[in-house]
């Protein structure tokens, strides 16, 4: 018995891929101009969400100076984001799933853009963390929108390779605030540059949002939902009762997936900066080198998920990032430090490059807009004092010399932020394995034939609600099929046949 459960759940990790993965440039060619046009939109609006959020996590020192308060002070700000990031999800989720995903994206977009803007003024530490728990907020709603829009629209081949370039946009925007940031810093400007940016760069992403067309899948979904005459409150009520249990998954997952993110990434600016003693250029090279790590990463761990698996993905990532985590914080020198910051984030990244991917295939058909957003920034309100715990233990158990004396510089002992870093991602890798290993996954599921779930049940696909239609009246004929063109070829051949035996 055990040994056959032992196969089963084997089988079900590893499934060898049935065929070669086709080349990046031949998924690419798959797209048209519309999904191209949405994909971009979604990925720019979560590239300008994620350069939001770090203008805080790259600026600590220099926030914290202003104000005259100590960095893990400043850090209850990135607390605070994450934290409200959830109520952001729910309500922007339930817009989605009831009115569609283009507007609220938009509305969206604007809000947490404004806010961004506007903590640029802040004028003590209390007024910017109240910006900083709105702009959470906002910023809840974008990444769950926008990954559901990009992978309805893309063709089923491509959504491993999309849903890792999506997940990037995160690294892309960490990129682009670490130069900005180091262009800031270098001209010995105002921290509060850093966050009026950001709105420049929404400015190109709303303006492509204006041509993104609806999913098709959510107005099959709203034709489906029409058809059965239930009710938006109905349908959710049903959803809660038959996939609590999905739900309470995901969020776990997601919260040992932010875990993972945000230990590995929020303080370490601060690590290298403050402990380590390096100048802002060096910082900024670091972190420009570990986020190519992780763009890279994303997409190639993406792609191969879709052939090779989400879970088994997962976990080799993993297990990847626990290797390097002693040369991430323990290089000998900056060279192998910034190796092992590279190799740290490809893994790291690389397995978030399949979250989008699976939580939208994991997710209940009618809340594909919802349940993936929500359990996202549910997990992120698990883990929202990742930073902050790591900040107060480093300040709390700051290092010290061979003969117990504290380590100074300018003054004041030099916190042991690398030593909490370490042991908490080592803890964090073991649990987010575990959580991985006994979860489930539907690699590359059709959401065209998986659009509507009925009161018994039931999943109700594009071909279903088409037939339905026809029995009910609303089609006077039946749509027309596609024909392929082997079968246009050979009913060219069967043409000619019969034309030389007559």
């Amino acid at each position: 018995m055990v040994k056959r459960y032992a196969k089963r759940f084997f089988h079900s990790l590893w499934q060898p891929p049935a065929e070669k993965p086709p080349s990046f440039w031949a998924i690419c060619k798959q797209l048209n101009r519309t999904q191209w046009i949405t994909f971009t939109a979604a990925f720019l609006g979560w590239t300008v969400d994620a350069f939001d959020y770090f203008c805080v996590s790259l600026a600590v020192p220099e926030i914290a100076a202003d104000f005259d308060v100590m960095p893990s002070e400043v850090t209850s700000a990135i607390t605070t984001t994450l934290m409200l990031r959830p109520v952001g999800a729910l309500i922007f989720g339930l817009l989605a799933d009831k009115y569609g995903r283009r507007w609220p994206l938009m509305i969206d977009i604007l809000l947490f853009s404004i806010i961004n803007m506007a903590s640029g003024f802040a004028p003590n530490l209390e007024v910017f963390i109240a910006l900083r728990a709105l702009f959470g907020i906002a910023m809840g709603g974008e990444w769950g929108l926008g990954a559901s829009l990009a992978l309805e629209t893309l063709p089923i081949e491509a959504r491993g390779l999309f849903s890792g370039i999506y997940q990037q946009g995160y690294a892309t925007g960490y990129l682009l605030a670490a130069l900005v940031n180091f262009a800031v810093t270098g001209t010995g400007s105002s921290w509060r540059i850093l966050f009026w940016t950001g709105a420049v760069f929404a400015l190109l992403a709303v303006f492509i949002r204006i041509f993104v067309p609806e999913s098709q899948s959510f107005e099959k979904t709203q034709e489906a939902r029409e058809l059965s005459g239930r009710s938006y409150v109905k349908e959710l009520m049903h959803m809660l009762k038959n996939h609590y249990r999905r739900s309470i998954y995901m969020i776990i997952l997601m919260a040992f997936f932010n875990f993972y993110a945000h230990g590995s990434q929020d303080l370490y600016p601060t690590f290298l900066r403050v402990q380590l003693g390096y100048t802002p250029t060096e910082q900024t090279a670091t972190t420009v080198i570990h986020n190519i790590g992780a763009i890279i990463g994303g997409t190639l761990v993406g792609l191969y998920s879709n052939y090779l698996g989400r879970r088994i993905s997962i976990v080799f990532s993993a297990i990847m990032v626990g290797a390097f985590i002693p040369l991430w914080i323990y290089g000998p020198n900056l060279h192998s430090l910034r190796f092992g910051a590279f190799a740290l984030q490809f893994f790291v990244q690389g397995a978030w490059g399949i979250v989008p991917a699976h939580l939208n295939e994991l997710a209940p058909a009618n809340f594909r807009g919802l349940m993936p957003g929500l359990s996202y920034q549910l997990g992120n309100l698990i883990s929202a004092a990742s930073s902050q715990i790591q900040a107060t233990l480093g300040e709390r158990y700051p290092l010290r010399n061979d003969d117990g004396s504290l380590q100074m510089r300018e003054g004041n002992p030099i916190p042991d932020y690398g030593y909490t870093q370490a042991i908490f991602m080592g803890v964090v890798v073991a649990c987010l394995i575990i959580t991985t290993l006994v979860g489930k996954e539907e690699r590359n599921k059709d959401f065209m034939q998986n659009i509507y779930e009925d009161e018994h049940g039931r999943v109700i696909g594009q071909d279903d609600i088409d037939a339905q239609k026809i029995e009910q009246g609303q089609q006077s004929e039946p749509p027309a099929a596609i024909v392929t063109a082997e079968e246009e070829a050979d009913s060219v051949v069967h043409a000619s046949n019969t034309e030389k035996k007559s």
